[in-house]
This record gives C-alpha cells, structure tokens and sequence, in this order.
C-alpha cells in the first residue's frame, strides 16, 4: 500500500462507518410503522382526516373543482379504502386564475393560457376544535385553445388543466398532512 492510498483509503472507512451508525435514523414516510406516540400508522392518521366539501358557488367552474380536489384527496388519504372514524377536519378554499401566455397576432384570440388554483387550507383536530395546521398551496398549468373552429377541444383542454391542478392540489395537501403526523409539527 502506497502512502498516498493510506488516507484515502481511512477517509473511506470513515464514511462507511458513519454511514452504518445513521442507517436505522431513516424511515421512509409511507411505510408500515407507528406514528408518534398513538400507535398508529401513518395510513391510519391520514384515513381518520374528514375531508368537508369545498364551499363554492353551485354551478361554477371552481365547485367542479373542487368536487375533483376532494375526491383525488379522499382517494390519497384512505387510500381507496373506508375512511376510519374521523379525529380531524380539512377545512379548504379554492380561487382560480387564467392568464393568457400567448396571443394569436392575426385573431387576437388566446392560444396558451395557464390556469392556477391557489388553495388555503387548516387542519382542525375534532376533540379541541383548535386548528393545528394552517396552509396555502398553488399549481399552475397551461394548455392550448387550438383556435376558433374548435371551441369543445378548447373546452376540453381548460377541463384537462383544471384536472391536472386539482391533482396537484391534492398531492401537495397530502404530503403537507404526511409530514405533520410523522414528524408531529
């Protein structure tokens, strides 16, 4: 052994040993273990989060979002299954914006155009009604209007956006919660 290889080779042994010690110290978020000092599993905290419709006005575009956000939401935390007897409540309000990115110079009609959910959302545990998680969230999307003989594909894009931001919605909201049981802040 050479002696330039001596403290490579002890540097190496070093990060190994390190890398033992903190092997336990990870625990990946989703999996099968007890959360806090309850007993429960992660799966269990977020299935007992009750998930109240999104207060919106009847027959508008956002209350159909809303409907889309709540039922991706509920799939996410009960993962499909019965939801278990309810220790919270997810209160959620919705906005949305449409920004026009780019404009047909000839027609002046709309060509891209990003749709946007902001999402305010609080946790509230049901045996002390007291919030114990105040949040906001957003995505933004884009999609086309291929023009103005196609009015229903351009329909159907701004439907796929607003699908495709409720999905995100969810997602963020449901990581937001995962964190909160598993680490408890």
């Amino acid at each position: 052994m050479s002696s330039s290889s001596a403290p490579r080779l002890s540097r190496l042994l070093l990060a190994l040993s390190l890398a033992g010690l903190t092997a336990g110290c990870f625990q990946p978020l989703y999996g099968d273990r007890t959360v806090g000092s309850g007993g429960s599993s992660l799966s269990d905290k977020l299935s007992a989060v009750e998930v109240p419709p999104v207060k919106a006005e009847n027959g508008t575009r956002i209350a159909r979002v809303g409907i889309e956000m709540r039922d991706q939401l509920l799939f996410d935390l009960t993962g499909g299954g019965p939801a278990a007897a309810s220790a919270y409540r997810l209160d959620i309000l919705l906005s949305a914006t449409q920004v026009q990115v780019i404009v047909d110079i000839n027609s002046a009609r709309p060509e891209i155009q990003n749709y946007g959910i902001n999402a305010t959302y609080t946790l509230v545990d049901n045996t002390t009604g007291k919030p114990v998680i105040k949040g906001t969230t957003f995505s933004r999307v884009s999609y086309n209007i291929p023009g103005q003989q196609q009015r229903f594909a351009g329909e159907r894009g701004l439907i796929d956006a607003e699908n495709r931001a409720a999905k995100v919605i969810a997602d963020n909201i449901r990581s937001r919660l995962a964190s909160y049981f598993a680490a408890g802040a």
